[in-house]
C-alpha cells in the first residue's frame, strides 16, 4: 500500500558525516510526510536520540566512529523498541548485509543508489515490509553458490588425512614398506602395545577396518609407497 502524505514518517539519521546527514534531511523534508527528528554522528548522541524522539525509522551507517553500525543495531531497539532500522551503507558485503538483517535490522539500502529507492525503501519497511538491495541479494548468492562448489570439490578424505599426528604417519609409512608391530616398536623405540594403540586410532581417523584396508587406503592416498 503506498504511502499516504497526511501520516508522517519520523526518521533518525545516524552517519559519522554531517554532509550526507545535511543532504539526507533536505531529500526527505523536501518530500511530503517526512519528519527528520534528529541527527546523530556518534553512538552516545544515536542512543539519547533514540531514547528520546522514539523515532518510526532509523537511518543507520554500518560505519561510525569507534563502533560498528552491526554492534549499535540491538542498542538502538533497546532504547526504541518500536523503531525500524534500515542500513544505508557504501559497504558492498553481501555477508555485512545479511549480518545487519539478522542483528534487528529491517532494511539494507546502497549509498550509491538513486534518492527514489531510499524513499520507497522507507516507505515500505514503515509499512512493515523488508527491504534488501538487490544487487547485493545478487551478491550473497553469488558468494554462497561459490562457497557451496569448493565445498562439493573438497575431498572428504583429505580431512581424514589432516587429523593424523606425526606418529601416526610415521607408523603408517612402516607399514607400507612391510614392518610387523614388533619391527615398528624397535624402530621408533617404543612398546608394541602403544604401536596397537595408535593403528585402533588410526583405523578409527581413517575409517578402514583393519592392516589390510589401511595398506590399500596408504597407497591410494600416498601415505606410503607399494613395495616393489
Amino acid at each position: 500500500m503506498p504511502h499516504s502524505p497526511a501520516e508522517t514518517i519520523r526518521v533518525l539519521l545516524i552517519d559519522d558525516h554531517a554532509v550526507v546527514r545535511s543532504g539526507l534531511r533536505l531529500l526527505l523534508e523536501a518530500r511530503p510526510g517526512f519528519h527528520v527528528v534528529g541527527e546523530a554522528g556518534d553512538r552516545s548522541t544515536a542512543l539519547a536520540l533514540a531514547n528520546k524522539t522514539q523515532p518510526e525509522i532509523i537511518l543507520l551507517d554500518l560505519t561510525l566512529p569507534g563502533t560498528s553500525g552491526l554492534d549499535l543495531i540491538p542498542e538502538l531497539l533497546a532504547a526504541a523498541a518500536e523503531s525500524r532500522i534500515i542500513i544505508l551503507t557504501g559497504v558492498l558485503d553481501p555477508e555485512a548485509h545479511t549480518h545487519a538483517v539478522a542483528a534487528g535490522a529491517r532494511g539494507v539500502v546502497l549509498k550509491e543508489k538513486a534518492p527514489e529507492v531510499l524513499v520507497k525503501a522507507i516507505e515500505k519497511v514503515h509499512d512493515g515490509e523488508v527491504w534488501l538491495d538487490r544487487s547485493a541479494v545478487a551478491r550473497l548468492v553469488g558468494a554462497r553458490q561459490e562457497a557451496s562448489r569448493k565445498a562439493a570439490r573438497h575431498d572428504p578424505e583429505e580431512t581424514k588425512i589432516a587429523s593424523l599426528t606425526g606418529r601416526e604417519r610415521e607408523i603408517i609409512t612402516l607399514i607400507g614398506c612391510g614392518f610387523r608391530n614388533k619391527q615398528i616398536a624397535a624402530r621408533l623405540f617404543i612398546s608394541e602395545g602403544t604401536v596397537r594403540n595408535h593403528l585402533t586410532t588410526v583405523f578409527s581417523k581413517l575409517e578402514v577396518a583393519d592392516r589390510m584396508e589401511l595398506l590399500m587406503y596408504a597407497y591410494r592416498h600416498g601415505l606410503a609407497k607399494p613395495l616393489l
